[in-house]
């Protein structure tokens, strides 16, 4: 098969470990350090997770050790969305349970989770790994969003993991995927199956980090990518001098991809969903600071800009999200009869008249087309799926209607022509940085000799990132440690609680100390390519997040 030049050339880049883990494998042994505990709810998940709950962190340190020589076979399964990076988690594993010894296996399931369900495999061999080092993407053996959730499901991941003498699994997910590795180890310990089961923290939404996990695994590479795309359209708004760019960036549940690519870029705006809860703003508040925004620097000329809008933002605006939940909730009831319905005009009237009286309000002040949206794009459940919402073109009709009124008043003397775009598919299987592929491979290679000291529902961590490499920390610390309880589908459940943008935290103090001089004055920052070659300090950076963060 053809290959660029770059695949050649990062097929031989050879990834940086942690310092401890650049010694002989066979002479690592596991050091375990304080007890844990969950941040909430510690009698509930102890109840749950009798067998992980209170385990201690542990790390890794150069003495006498027999466990990492044993033959093992070892499982892996890629779970949930692609992040940059999947591929050098698997080889960085790869190459430590041969570096252990060359007659254990490690078997891939394909598709997911149900991979595991389905009994399909790969096994892994030199030729083949060699084929996906430092490259992006989950191609490698697919990906899949089934959940393993029921006694059902873990009994047959039992069954199909004895039946290739799989005595270690590797789970490869984010939140949901890890607190699935978590449920799967408990049931294991439980029924003394023998499985040990160790996650790695992948999502490039940045959603899942705490002290001990400073970053998943491809939100550097993802940002990376859409900072480079951001940063070429503020060169040509720049150019053009014409153009107001709005750019809806990946990132449901939390705001970490837009606020990092501010951060990165410097636009005139940037909404973060976090803030926009806290200060209960309405959707109007929202279009009017946006429309503020580019009527002054119309007042200076600049008819122009760029403005960075999160993927979930309409749920965390009060009246939207109400009017998700009660539209959610009156079609689920009124399926059948809305069913029925064939033209807008008797859709519209139908869900009108059952909102009520603030919904309604809202429903109606939405553009047509983001109405339709909300009734005709929904998920096997009945819901609205709020990731097809096209916000960023919702925004650009509400300012330009504003726009339009103060232009009749004579308040506002500008040209505006707003031009929609959505970064999200193009930064998730990017090839990794040399900062995702170190990472990863680091994860990777750490999550083995987790398993080899049969550490089960422990998850893989390596800190102190923004250092060099070698100065990085290797070591686990139990899922448990991250869970609380939280209402899903009616019901109380332990999950991964999400790390949303810290109002508090130093990145985002630091881009609202900056945000009204960039808001005015044209303050762009051209981030380029990723750069892979050449010095450190330009090629193995992290994200300004955890800099900032790491201060």
């Amino acid at each position: 098969m053809e290959q660029s030049p770059l695949q050649k050339a990062r097929y031989a880049y050879q990834p940086k470990l942690p310092g401890i883990l650049r010694e002989k494998i066979t002479s690592l042994e596991i050091v375990k350090g304080e007890k844990t505990a969950s941040a909430t709810d510690q009698q509930d998940i102890k109840s749950l997770f009798p067998h992980t709950y209170g385990l201690p962190r542990v790390s890794f340190a150069k003495g006498d050790s027999n466990a990492t020589t044993k033959k093992i076979n070892v499982g892996v399964v890629l779970s949930g969305g692609q992040a940059p990076g999947g591929h050098n988690v698997i080889s960085g594993l790869y190459d430590a349970i041969k570096g252990a010894n060359k007659d254990s296996k490690l078997i891939g399931f394909l598709g997911g989770p149900s991979g595991i369900l389905n009994d399909e495999t790969l096994e892994f061999t030199d030729e083949f790994i060699d084929g996906y080092r430092n490259t992006g993407g989950f191609d490698i053996i697919g990906s899949g969003r089934t959940k393993l959730e029921s006694k059902e499901q873990f009994a047959i991941c039992a069954k199909v993991c004895h039946k290739h003498d799989i005595s270690a699994l590797v789970i490869i997910g984010g939140d949901d995927s890890n607190t699935n590795a978590a449920v799967l180890a408990e049931y294991f310990l439980q029924t003394d199956a023998g499985i040990s089961v160790v996650g790695c923290p992948k999502t490039i939404d940045g959603d899942l980090k705490n002290e001990f996990i400073e970053i998943s695994f491809g939100f550097d590479t993802a940002t990376k990518t859409y900072s480079e795309l951001i940063g070429n359209l503020m060169r040509d708004a720049n150019s053009s001098k014409k153009y107001w760019h709005f750019i809806k960036l990946m990132g449901r549940s939390a705001s970490h991809i837009a606020l990092e690519c501010a951060l990165r870029t410097q636009p005139n705006a940037c909404l973060i969903s976090e803030e926009i809860e806290a200060n209960a703003s309405s959707l109007e508040e929202v279009v009017d600071y946006l429309v503020n925004i580019i009527a002054k620097r119309a007042d200076n000329g600049l008819d122009y800009g760029i403005i960075l809008i999160p993927e979930g933002v309409v749920e965390f605006i009060p009246e939207v999200k109400a009017l998700i939940a009660e539209l959610n909730t009156l079609l689920a009831k009124e399926t059948s009869a809305y069913g029925d319905l064939k033209t807008w005009n008797e859709q519209y009237a139908f869900v009108a008249d059952r909102l009520g009286d603030a919904t309604k309000a809202a429903f109606s002040s939405l553009p047509v087309d983001i109405q339709k949206q909300l009734l005709m794009d929904r998920d096997p459940h009945g819901n609205v799926q709020v990731s097809r919402i096209e916000t960023e073109k919702m925004l650009i009709q509400m300012v330009d209607a504003k726009l339009a009124k103060l232009k009749k008043e004579g308040t506002y003397k500008g040209k505006f022509t707003g031009l929609n775009h959505f970064f999200g598919y193009e930064g998730r299987c990017a090839f990794p940085s040399n900062f995702d592929a170190d990472y990863c491979y680091s994860l990777g290679y750490n999550a083995y000799l987790l398993l080899a000291n049969d550490c089960s529902g422990y998850i893989s961590s390596v800190t102190n990132l923004t250092a060099p490499a070698n100065e990085w920390k290797a070591g686990g610390f139990p899922i448990t440690m991250m869970m609380n309880m939280e209402k899903r589908h009616g019901e109380m459940k332990p999950v991964i609680k999400k790390a949303l943008v810290e109002l508090d935290g130093a990145p985002f103090r630091y881009f609202a100390s900056h945000r009204d001089t960039w808001a005015e004055e044209t303050s762009f920052l051209f981030p380029g390519a990723i750069q892979y070659f050449g010095p450190s300090e330009v090629c193995d950076l992290t994200t300004k997040t955890l800099v900032l963060e790491q201060e």
